[in-house]
């Protein structure tokens, strides 16, 4: 006679509770920095599913800090506001209006529906800009010089109110973390004398990521992993080293946009972060799956 189906699913329950035990002790205590894409927090039943997935991280003890962009809600809040965005190679030039726009939806629209999602699962989390505490210390990026693809001729770009890193001040997100609480924090940063800049999210994450000595950084993005080959499942790269990285760009195997990620990450492992991570962030319970079991869902990459 044949199991019950209940009785099956209850066994299949208590083997996924075993094999994530041993992860919940190792990782007790330690920090994760969590990077959110604008796609991802973008519809309301995704964001709600997120909120579970991290909430969970939070009560078995893991410090998670949370940091999030928001492209694609500005580009939809300009084109319903009439302001024309320029973007070059995957950078949005931030003129005045933009950042009005980017303050608005960064700080204010996308960091408080993630609060708002993790307080329905009774999580006390804390929403920041990189401005607060003076947490994310930054200079205006110089004007770069670009090939333009169309003519092959050399322009000169002006970025506007766009932002580089110089330095992280963690004291506010240490305090946070050591008091229980789950800060999340918008991709605006300032310089000394009050000026706000656009800053990209994953430079923020990987920047705070260090500064914390995180023990992961887990980018949640569109794509569940990185590929040898795009659209092709079977050439997904579940586990790297950051050597292995090296070579596959050195190899001309990595290409595009793939580049620019896997150099960042390498950078980030050897300056101490233990672990970066590339998963869907649409994907149910893919974060939890990276986390707790052994097969994961994206690419992990190693120091």
């Amino acid at each position: 006679m044949a199991e019950p189906r209940s009785s099956i699913d209850d066994q299949l329950r208590l083997d996924l509770l075993r094999e994530a035990l041993p992860y919940i002790q190792r990782f007790q205590g330690h920090t994760f920095v969590v990077k959110l894409s604008g796609k991802v927090t973008e519809a309301p039943e995704n964001l709600t599913s997120l909120a579970e997935e991290l909430a969970l991280l939070h009560q078995v003890g893991i410090r998670i800090c949370a940091v999030h962009g928001g492209g694609k809600q500005l580009s939809e809040l300009a084109t319903r506001l009439g302001v024309e965005q320029t973007i070059i190679e995957g950078r949005r030039v931030t003129d005045d209006a933009t950042l009005e726009m980017a303050k608005m939806i960064f700080a204010g629209k996308i960091n408080t529906d993630i609060l708002a999602a993790l307080r329905h699962r009774g999580i006390e989390a804390v929403g920041l800009s990189g401005v607060d505490g003076n947490i994310v210390h930054a200079e205006r990026r110089p004007p770069k010089e670009i090939i333009n693809r169309e003519t092959g001729e050399r322009d000169k770009v002006d970025f506007g109110h766009v932002g580089d890193v110089v330095q992280i001040n963690a004291r506010l997100l240490t305090v946070l973390l050591d008091h229980g609480y789950l800060p999340v924090i918008s991709s605006l940063g300032a310089d000394a004398e009050g000026m706000v800049f656009n800053i990209n999210a994953d430079t923020i994450a990987a920047e705070i990521a260090v500064q914390l000595q995180a023990e992961k950084l887990i980018l949640l993005s569109d794509v569940d992993g990185i590929y040898l080959r795009p659209g092709d499942p079977e050439s997904k790269l579940s586990r790297l080293t950051a050597a292995e990285t090296d070579e596959l760009i050195s190899s001309g195997a990595a290409t595009g946009g793939m580049i620019p990620k896997l150099q960042s990450i390498a950078t980030l492992l050897r300056r101490g972060v233990h672990s970066a991570h590339i998963i869907s962030g649409s994907k149910r319970n893919a974060l939890l799956s990276e986390v707790f079991t052994d097969k994961g869902t994206g690419t992990m990459i190693v120091a």
